[in-house]
């Protein structure tokens, strides 16, 4: 697997397995299958409930904890925030029955962010998460973010796929020694990317499946993916990208597709912004 190098030295997966909307009772099985497809990056979050099946997969995997790289995120919390996020970080630890993380992600750019940075800056110096970094976040805020304290985030999880290409967030990423990773990297099949003309011919022409050309034009890109999928087949598929090579004809055709808007929810919407800010987990 190949691997990126984050600003801290912290080698991750350039691919991995994400189980967002994978409910509970079938994450277990999934995490089990990917596992035995190769993947070693695995992606979950407090908000998405599935914590407690990924640790029982990795824990029936036999696969040595050193060979994994395993991301959970943060969701908003309420003051003391620095409190509560110590409290949140050894809840995720405990439901995946691990003693560390590879990376933590505070999964949202609201509430008290600075509380909630600082807790996790903590955490690292601790060695309790290799690296933090976070999501959703759009360049100002990373910015500010940036600036304001004392660890760079090592990654930016955002919404990124061939609809919604985020070129100028990842060169500002770049700048700063941010790593993009995507989320949503199919666009869900939206705008009917799994039939897409374009992405069609050039899987014909490499022998390859649209999922396929997707996921090789984001590692090409130095954007680390985490496809979800509930089908063994199908993460057999995702996984299979590194026996070939989009040609710069190919990269820039698909950089056409690009409609430079969100697909998902925007995070500058007042209304989805509330509805964020105020959600909270169940306790």
């Amino acid at each position: 697997m190949q691997t990126v190098t984050l600003n801290n030295g912290v080698e991750m997966p350039v691919l991995g397995f994400g189980v967002y909307q994978i409910p509970p009772e079938q994450t277990e099985r999934a995490v089990t299958e990917a596992l035995a497809a190769g993947y070693r990056l695995l992606d979950t979050a407090a908000a998405y409930g599935n914590e407690e099946a990924v640790g029982r997969a990795i824990k029936g995997s036999g696969i040595a904890r050193e060979d994994l790289f395993v991301t959970t995120k943060l969701w908003v919390q309420d003051a003391p925030a620095e409190e509560n996020t110590r409290r949140a970080f050894d809840d995720s630890l405990r439901k995946l029955g691990l003693d560390h993380l590879d990376l933590y992600l505070m999964h949202q750019p609201y509430g008290d962010v600075y509380g909630q940075w600082r807790a996790m800056e903590t955490l690292n110096r601790e060695g309790r998460t290799k690296a933090i970094g976070v999501a959703n976040f759009y360049p100002d805020r990373l910015v500010d973010l940036i600036a304001n304290n004392e660890i760079t985030p090592a990654v930016n999880q955002i919404e990124t796929h061939p609809f919604f290409q985020r070129v100028a967030d990842q060169d500002l990423m770049r700048e700063h020694g941010v790593q993009i990773q995507s989320w949503g990297g199919f666009a869900e099949g939206k705008n009917d990317l799994f039939t897409n003309p374009l992405l069609s011919e050039i899987g014909d022409k490499h022998g390859k499946s649209v999922a396929q050309v997707v996921l090789r034009w984001l590692t090409q890109r130095d954007v680390v993916a985490i496809p979800k999928s509930v089908r063994a087949e199908r993460m057999a598929e995702n996984i299979d990208i590194f026996d070939f090579e989009l040609t710069d004809e190919q990269m820039a055709a698909i950089a056409g597709l690009d409609t430079g808007e969100t697909l998902f929810f925007d995070h500058h919407d007042p209304k989805m912004v509330t509805w964020l800010a105020k959600r909270r987990l169940d306790a």
